[in-house]
Protein backbone atom coordinates (compact mmCIF):
# COMPACT_ATOMS: atom_id res chain seq x y z
CA UNK A 1 0.00 0.00 0.00
CA UNK A 2 1.21 3.33 -0.84
CA UNK A 3 1.49 6.16 1.99
CA UNK A 4 0.02 9.35 1.87
CA UNK A 5 2.47 12.91 2.41
CA UNK A 6 1.16 15.66 2.97
CA UNK A 7 3.97 18.90 2.10
CA UNK A 8 2.86 22.77 3.13
CA UNK A 9 4.69 25.40 1.62
CA UNK A 10 4.74 23.01 -1.57
CA UNK A 11 4.22 25.79 -3.96
CA UNK A 12 8.13 26.66 -4.17
CA UNK A 13 11.63 26.03 -2.65
CA UNK A 14 11.94 23.37 -0.87
CA UNK A 15 8.25 22.76 -0.37
CA UNK A 16 8.45 21.92 -3.96
CA UNK A 17 11.91 19.73 -3.87
CA UNK A 18 10.22 17.69 -1.56
CA UNK A 19 7.35 16.56 -2.65
CA UNK A 20 9.00 16.30 -5.81
CA UNK A 21 11.72 13.65 -4.44
CA UNK A 22 8.21 12.06 -2.05
CA UNK A 23 6.62 11.19 -4.86
CA UNK A 24 9.99 10.13 -6.37
CA UNK A 25 10.19 7.36 -3.32
CA UNK A 26 6.83 6.03 -4.42
CA UNK A 27 4.59 8.24 -2.03
CA UNK A 28 0.83 9.58 -2.99
CA UNK A 29 1.94 13.61 -2.59
CA UNK A 30 -0.84 15.98 -1.44
CA UNK A 31 0.53 19.48 -2.46
CA UNK A 32 -0.73 22.40 0.06
CA UNK A 33 -0.02 26.06 -0.55
CA UNK A 34 -1.92 29.27 -0.64
CA UNK A 35 -0.77 29.50 -5.04
CA UNK A 36 -3.15 27.25 -6.36
CA UNK A 37 -2.04 28.17 -9.77
CA UNK A 38 1.52 26.42 -8.75
CA UNK A 39 0.34 23.53 -7.11
CA UNK A 40 -1.41 22.21 -10.18
CA UNK A 41 1.92 23.26 -11.99
CA UNK A 42 3.66 21.18 -10.13
CA UNK A 43 0.99 18.36 -9.80
CA UNK A 44 1.58 18.32 -13.83
CA UNK A 45 5.28 18.16 -13.83
CA UNK A 46 5.27 15.48 -11.67
CA UNK A 47 2.99 13.20 -13.07
CA UNK A 48 4.50 13.64 -16.16
CA UNK A 49 8.46 13.74 -15.19
CA UNK A 50 8.55 10.93 -12.32
CA UNK A 51 8.43 7.07 -13.38
CA UNK A 52 6.78 5.21 -10.58
CA UNK A 53 5.22 8.47 -8.59
CA UNK A 54 2.32 7.75 -6.60
CA UNK A 55 -1.30 9.95 -7.21
CA UNK A 56 -0.38 13.92 -6.91
CA UNK A 57 -3.21 16.00 -5.70
CA UNK A 58 -3.08 19.78 -5.25
CA UNK A 59 -5.18 20.95 -2.30
CA UNK A 60 -5.27 25.04 -1.31
CA UNK A 61 -4.22 25.65 2.01
CA UNK A 62 -3.92 28.81 4.08
CA UNK A 63 -1.64 27.33 7.44
CA UNK A 64 -2.59 30.86 9.08
CA UNK A 65 -6.10 30.57 8.77
CA UNK A 66 -8.14 27.88 11.01
CA UNK A 67 -11.37 27.57 8.53
CA UNK A 68 -8.88 26.81 5.80
CA UNK A 69 -6.82 24.27 7.51
CA UNK A 70 -10.01 22.78 8.63
CA UNK A 71 -10.93 22.22 5.00
CA UNK A 72 -8.01 21.12 4.31
CA UNK A 73 -8.01 18.16 6.42
CA UNK A 74 -11.12 17.21 5.12
CA UNK A 75 -10.21 16.63 1.71
CA UNK A 76 -7.31 15.22 2.63
CA UNK A 77 -8.43 11.82 4.50
CA UNK A 78 -5.81 9.85 5.44
CA UNK A 79 -2.10 10.95 5.85
CA UNK A 80 1.21 9.00 6.77
CA UNK A 81 3.59 11.49 6.75
CA UNK A 82 3.45 14.90 6.82
CA UNK A 83 5.81 17.49 6.35
CA UNK A 84 5.10 21.27 8.05
CA UNK A 85 7.61 23.35 5.27
CA UNK A 86 5.51 26.72 5.44
CA UNK A 87 7.15 29.29 6.89
CA UNK A 88 9.83 32.15 6.24
CA UNK A 89 11.45 34.99 7.68
CA UNK A 90 10.56 39.03 7.44
CA UNK A 91 13.13 41.99 7.75
CA UNK A 92 16.69 41.79 9.35
CA UNK A 93 15.59 44.77 11.78
CA UNK A 94 17.41 44.54 15.43
CA UNK A 95 15.13 43.81 18.34
CA UNK A 96 15.20 47.53 19.29
CA UNK A 97 13.63 48.74 15.64
CA UNK A 98 11.34 45.37 15.38
CA UNK A 99 8.40 45.47 13.18
CA UNK A 100 6.26 43.93 15.70
CA UNK A 101 3.53 43.03 12.87
CA UNK A 102 6.09 41.41 11.29
CA UNK A 103 6.68 39.16 13.86
CA UNK A 104 3.54 38.05 14.70
CA UNK A 105 2.86 36.97 10.75
CA UNK A 106 6.33 34.96 11.24
CA UNK A 107 5.06 33.39 14.49
CA UNK A 108 1.62 32.77 13.14
CA UNK A 109 3.35 31.21 10.19
CA UNK A 110 6.13 29.24 11.25
CA UNK A 111 4.94 27.97 14.52
CA UNK A 112 0.48 28.22 14.82
CA UNK A 113 0.79 27.60 11.36
CA UNK A 114 2.69 24.27 12.11
CA UNK A 115 0.46 23.39 15.32
CA UNK A 116 -2.39 24.17 12.97
CA UNK A 117 -1.73 21.64 10.51
CA UNK A 118 -0.48 19.17 12.76
CA UNK A 119 -3.70 19.08 15.27
CA UNK A 120 -5.92 18.73 12.03
CA UNK A 121 -3.60 15.61 10.67
CA UNK A 122 -2.62 14.26 13.97
CA UNK A 123 -5.56 11.44 13.98
CA UNK A 124 -4.70 10.34 10.81
CA UNK A 125 -1.61 10.24 11.43
CA UNK A 126 -2.22 7.86 14.43
CA UNK A 127 -4.82 6.01 12.88
CA UNK A 128 -1.98 5.13 10.22
CA UNK A 129 -0.13 2.97 12.34
CA UNK A 130 3.04 4.46 11.40
CA UNK A 131 2.74 8.45 10.90
CA UNK A 132 5.55 10.69 11.00
CA UNK A 133 5.91 14.39 11.50
CA UNK A 134 8.57 16.27 10.03
CA UNK A 135 9.23 19.97 10.98
CA UNK A 136 11.95 22.13 8.94
CA UNK A 137 12.65 24.57 11.20
CA UNK A 138 16.40 26.17 10.73
CA UNK A 139 19.71 26.90 12.31
CA UNK A 140 17.58 29.75 13.10
CA UNK A 141 15.88 27.74 15.73
CA UNK A 142 19.28 26.50 17.53
CA UNK A 143 21.40 29.73 17.02
CA UNK A 144 20.48 33.25 17.61
CA UNK A 145 22.28 35.83 15.15
CA UNK A 146 21.84 39.81 14.77
CA UNK A 147 19.40 41.10 13.12
CA UNK A 148 17.26 37.54 13.70
CA UNK A 149 15.38 38.23 16.45
CA UNK A 150 11.96 37.59 15.11
CA UNK A 151 12.99 34.72 12.92
CA UNK A 152 15.12 33.29 16.00
CA UNK A 153 11.83 33.70 18.20
CA UNK A 154 9.73 31.97 15.68
CA UNK A 155 12.14 29.27 14.36
CA UNK A 156 13.05 28.41 18.52
CA UNK A 157 9.25 28.16 19.06
CA UNK A 158 8.78 25.40 16.17
CA UNK A 159 11.56 23.59 17.97
CA UNK A 160 10.14 23.93 21.06
CA UNK A 161 6.61 22.53 19.94
CA UNK A 162 8.55 19.91 18.22
CA UNK A 163 10.60 18.21 20.88
CA UNK A 164 7.22 18.47 23.01
CA UNK A 165 5.12 16.56 20.26
CA UNK A 166 7.39 13.95 20.54
CA UNK A 167 7.16 13.82 24.60
CA UNK A 168 3.68 13.74 24.01
CA UNK A 169 3.49 11.17 21.44
CA UNK A 170 5.64 8.65 22.83
CA UNK A 171 3.46 6.15 22.99
CA UNK A 172 1.73 6.66 19.66
CA UNK A 173 2.89 5.01 16.06
CA UNK A 174 3.81 8.27 15.23
CA UNK A 175 7.97 9.23 14.61
CA UNK A 176 8.59 13.68 14.98
CA UNK A 177 11.70 14.41 13.42
CA UNK A 178 12.94 18.61 12.81
CA UNK A 179 15.38 19.31 10.48
CA UNK A 180 17.13 22.24 10.34
CA UNK A 181 18.91 24.08 6.93
CA UNK A 182 21.48 26.24 7.22
CA UNK A 183 21.87 28.64 3.97
CA UNK A 184 19.69 27.55 1.51
CA UNK A 185 19.45 29.33 -1.78
CA UNK A 186 15.82 29.70 -2.97
CA UNK A 187 14.15 31.63 -5.62
CA UNK A 188 12.19 33.13 -3.23
CA UNK A 189 13.50 32.86 0.43
CA UNK A 190 15.01 36.29 1.15
CA UNK A 191 13.34 37.65 -1.93
CA UNK A 192 10.04 37.09 0.44
CA UNK A 193 12.29 38.73 3.56
CA UNK A 194 13.80 41.81 2.04
CA UNK A 195 10.03 42.44 0.59
CA UNK A 196 10.93 42.11 -3.11
CA UNK A 197 13.87 43.78 -3.05
CA UNK A 198 16.48 41.63 -5.60
CA UNK A 199 19.58 43.28 -4.61
CA UNK A 200 19.27 42.71 -0.51
CA UNK A 201 18.28 39.25 -1.34
CA UNK A 202 20.99 38.65 -3.20
CA UNK A 203 23.33 39.85 -0.55
CA UNK A 204 22.87 36.99 1.84
CA UNK A 205 24.05 34.83 -0.83
CA UNK A 206 27.30 36.58 -2.23
CA UNK A 207 30.65 34.95 -2.49
CA UNK A 208 29.29 31.49 -0.91
CA UNK A 209 30.62 28.96 -3.45
CA UNK A 210 28.13 26.99 -2.82
CA UNK A 211 25.26 27.21 -0.75
CA UNK A 212 22.61 24.16 0.21
CA UNK A 213 20.07 24.16 -2.62
CA UNK A 214 16.18 22.85 -1.93
CA UNK A 215 17.23 19.10 -2.77
CA UNK A 216 20.01 18.61 -0.24
CA UNK A 217 17.13 19.50 2.24
CA UNK A 218 14.37 17.26 0.43
CA UNK A 219 17.08 14.59 0.50
CA UNK A 220 17.01 14.97 4.40
CA UNK A 221 13.60 14.75 4.39
CA UNK A 222 13.54 11.39 2.06
CA UNK A 223 16.14 9.82 4.13
CA UNK A 224 14.08 10.10 7.46
CA UNK A 225 10.86 9.14 6.61
CA UNK A 226 12.09 5.84 4.64
CA UNK A 227 13.93 4.48 7.60
CA UNK A 228 12.11 1.63 9.44
CA UNK A 229 9.46 2.68 11.56
CA UNK A 230 11.15 2.27 14.50
CA UNK A 231 13.52 4.19 13.66
CA UNK A 232 13.13 8.14 14.64
CA UNK A 233 15.83 10.21 13.82
CA UNK A 234 15.02 13.23 15.63
CA UNK A 235 17.18 15.90 14.10
CA UNK A 236 19.01 16.90 10.94
CA UNK A 237 20.99 20.00 11.07
CA UNK A 238 22.17 20.45 7.35
CA UNK A 239 24.23 23.45 6.08
CA UNK A 240 26.36 23.74 3.21
CA UNK A 241 30.61 23.18 4.22
CA UNK A 242 31.60 26.81 3.91
CA UNK A 243 29.03 27.52 7.13
CA UNK A 244 30.11 26.58 10.47
CA UNK A 245 27.35 28.97 12.36
CA UNK A 246 24.19 30.82 10.57
CA UNK A 247 26.49 33.69 11.50
CA UNK A 248 30.16 32.54 10.00
CA UNK A 249 29.98 31.66 6.65
CA UNK A 250 33.40 31.74 4.25
CA UNK A 251 32.95 34.04 1.22
CA UNK A 252 35.07 33.86 -1.67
Amino acid sequence: MRKTAVVTGASSGIGAATARRLAAEGFHVVLAARRRDRLDALAKEIAEDTPGAGRVAAVTLDVTSQESVDAFAAAVGGCHVLVNNAGGALGLDSVATADLDEWRAMYDTNVLGLVRVTQALLPELIASGAGHIVNITSLAAHVAYEGGGGYNAAKYAAYAANEVLRLELVAEPVRVTEIAPGLVKTDEFSLVRFHGDAERAAKPYEGVPEPLVADDVADCVAWAVTRPPHVNIDRIDVQPRVQAAPHRLHRE
